[in-house]
C-alpha cells in the first residue's frame, strides 16, 4: 500500500508522491521564541516528529526545515511579541530570543523530538527577504507605501485556495492585515518601516524597518528547499492568514507552485478552547514533564489523529499513562525473561509466534500509510500486547528468539516510529545492573518471608518498594518488577 495523506490544499486524501523518488523536502512553521513552550506546541511538533520518523522509517531521505521566528510576529496591537517580552523582562530582544530558543530545544529534546536538519531564524535571513520583496515589486505583485511595502492580494487570483476564503471575506482588522498605507484591507505587509524606538530594524531599499511575518517563511523555505518542495506543515490555526499569504507571495515571486502537499495539525484544547498564552489556559512543557514521562505525553498526543483537535485534562493524561503502562508492562516482562532465558526450548515454538509479530507489523504499517494514523497504530500495538501477555503468561516456555523478536518489534514500531517505547527506563548500564540485583535480593527475601508465613514482613517489603516507585507483580512463573 502506498502512503496516502490528506492534502489540505486539495481537500482530499491522495497518494503521496515526492518530486524526487526517495527524497522528501519538508518545511514546518516553527515557534515564535518569546516564552516557554506549552502542551499546545507539543501537539504540533510531536505530530510532525511522527511524520518525519515514519517517512525515514519507510526509507526516505528527508530534509526537514523548521524555522524560528524571532522578529516580525505582531500582536493585534501591532506590537512585536519579542519586543513586548523584552520590555517586560528588561532584557535585550536577542537575549529573549536566545533564552527561549534554548528552552524550546530543551523541551523538544526531553520529549524525544527529532531535531530539524535546519533551524533557520528570521533575523538571519533579512537579505533573502528583501530580495523576495524586490522581486514581488518588480513583477507588480507588491507596492511601496508611506509605512512599508504591501502585497497586492488582488494581483494573485488564487489567494484563498488553501483556507477556502474569498478575498471579500478578508479580515481588515486582523493582526496580519493592519497598515495605514495599504490600498485594500486584504493586502498584507511584506516590509514594515520602523519607528526610531523600534529596536529590531534593518536597512532596506525602502528605509529602515523589519520584515512582515509571512515573508519570513517563504524566503527561508525557498532558500533551503527551492521554489517548489514536497510537504509543508503547520498548525490549523495559522491556515489564515499566515499559510495563505505564504502561498500567494511565494507563487507570485517564483511563478511556480509552492508546496505540493499541506498537512495541518489540529489544536490542543482545554474545555474546547485552544490552549494559548493569551487565554492563560496553558501548561508549560517543563511543568508537564515534571509530572509525566515524555513517552506518556507522546502517547496522549498520538491517541488523536494529527489533523484533529485533542482536549487536555489531568485525567486524560493519566488515562494515557495507564494505557502506556499496560503496553510497557508486557515489554518489561519480555525483557525480564530475555535476561533470564529458558534453556532447551524447541525451535518449533518460534514458528508459531513469529508470524503473529509480522502480521501485527504489517497492520501497523498499513495504519501509518493511511495518513499517519497514529491512533490506529497504537490500537494495533495494544492488540499485540494482548497476544504477548497471553504468550508470556501461558505455561508454554518461550525461547530467546521469540523474546528478542517481541522486544525488537516494540522498539521498531513503538520506539523508532512513535517514540513511545524507550530502549531502557530510568537507569542504564552498571546502575541498572545494581538496581536489578538489589530488587532481586528483596524479591527473594519476600518470597522466603511468605514461605515462612511471615506475611506482614512480605507485605512490608512490597509496600516499601512501591513507595520507592518499584512495583512488584506476582505471576504464575515468578515475581517481576517495574520502575514507575
Amino acid at each position: 500500500m502506498a502512503l496516502r495523506v490528506f492534502n489540505v490544499l486539495k481537500r482530499e486524501k491522495v497518494d503521496f508522491v515526492p518530486i524526487t523518488p526517495g527524497k522528501i523536502n519538508m518545511y514546518v512553521c516553527g515557534p515564535t521564541v518569546y516564552d516557554n513552550s506549552h502542551l499546545g506546541h507539543a501537539k504540533t511538533y510531536l505530530s510532525f516528529d511522527m511524520v518525519v520518523r515514519y517517512l525515514r522509517y519507510r526509507g526516505n531521505d528527508v530534509l526537514y526545515v523548521q524555522n524560528l521566528t524571532d522578529v516580525g510576529h505582531l500582536l493585534d496591537t501591532g506590537e512585536d511579541r519579542i519586543l513586548k517580552k523584552a520590555r517586560q523582562a528588561s532584557a535585550l530582544p536577542m537575549q529573549v530570543v536566545e533564552t527561549y530558543a534554548r528552552s524550546y530545544f530543551e523541551d523538544m529534546d526531553a520529549l524525544g523530538v527529532t531535531r530539524p536538519d535546519i533551524s533557520p531564524r528570521a533575523s538571519g535571513h533579512i537579505p533573502e527577504q528583501i530580495a523576495m520583496v524586490e522581486t514581488l515589486i518588480h513583477k507588480g505583485h507588491a507596492y511601496v507605501a508611506d509605512d512599508g511595502v504591501y502585497f497586492d492580494v488582488g494581483s494573485y487570483p488564487e489567494y484563498g485556495k488553501l483556507s477556502n476564503r474569498r478575498v471579500e471575506e478578508g479580515e481588515a482588522g486582523s493582526r496580519a492585515l493592519k497598515g495605514k498605507g495599504k490600498r485594500s484591507a486584504e493586502d498584507f505587509a511584506l516590509w514594515i518601516l520602523a519607528t526610531e524606538e523600534h529596536i529590531l530594524q534593518w536597512d532596506s531599499p525602502w528605509g529602515r524597518g523589519y520584515p512582515g511575518w509571512h515573508i519570513e517563511c517563504s524566503a527561508m523555505a525557498g532558500k533551503y528547499l527551492g521554489a517548489t518542495f514536497d510537504l509543508h506543515g503547520g498548525g490549523i490555526d495559522n491556515i489564515f492568514p499566515h499559510n495563505e499569504c505564504e502561498i500567494a507571495q511565494s507563487e507570485a515571486a517564483n511563478d511556480a507552485p509552492f508546496a505540493n502537499y499541506w498537512l495541518l495539525v489540529g489544536s490542543l484544547t482545554v474545555d474546547g478552547q485552544k490552549m494559548s498564552k493569551s487565554l492563560g489556559n496553558f501548561v508549560t512543557l517543563k511543568d508537564a514533564l515534571k509530572r509525566h514521562r515524555p513517552e506518556v505525553i507522546r502517547y496522549f498526543i498520538y491517541q488523536s489523529h494529527y489533523s484533529n483537535p485533542i482536549d487536555y485534562s489531568d485525567g486524560a493524561l493519566e488515562a494515557a499513562g495507564s494505557g502506556w503502562e499496560r503496553m510497557m508492562t508486557a515489554v518489561r516482562f519480555a525483557r525480564d525473561k530475555l535476561r533470564h532465558p529458558v534453556a532447551g526450548v524447541s525451535p518449533d515454538a518460534a514458528s508459531i509466534f513469529l508470524p503473529v509479530l509480522e502480521d501485527y507489523k504489517a497492520k501497523f504499517i498499513e495504519a501509518m500509510d493511511d495518513d499517519f494514523n497514529a491512533p490506529n497504530a497504537i490500537a494495533i500495538l495494544q492488540s499485540l500486547t494482548t497476544e504477548v501477555n497471553k504468550l508470556l503468561n501461558s505455561a508454554q516456555p518461550v525461547g530467546v528468539e521469540v523474546l528478542k523478536a517481541i522486544n525488537d518489534h516494540y522498539l521498531e514500531l513503538g520506539g523508532k516510529v512513535l517514540g513511545i517505547v524507550p530502549e531502557a527506563e530510568s537507569t542504564s548500564g552498571a546502575d541498572a545492573a545494581r538496581l536489578e540485583g538489589v530488587v532481586r535480593m528483596l524479591i527473594e527475601m519476600r518470597a522466603q518471608a511468605r514461605k515462612e508465613k511471615q506475611f506482614a514482613r512480605a507485605d512490608q517489603i512490597r509496600d516499601q518498594l512501591k513507595d520507592l516507585g518499584i512495583v512488584l507483580e506476582d505471576r504464575a512463573d515468578g515475581t517481576f518488577f517495574r520502575v514507575e
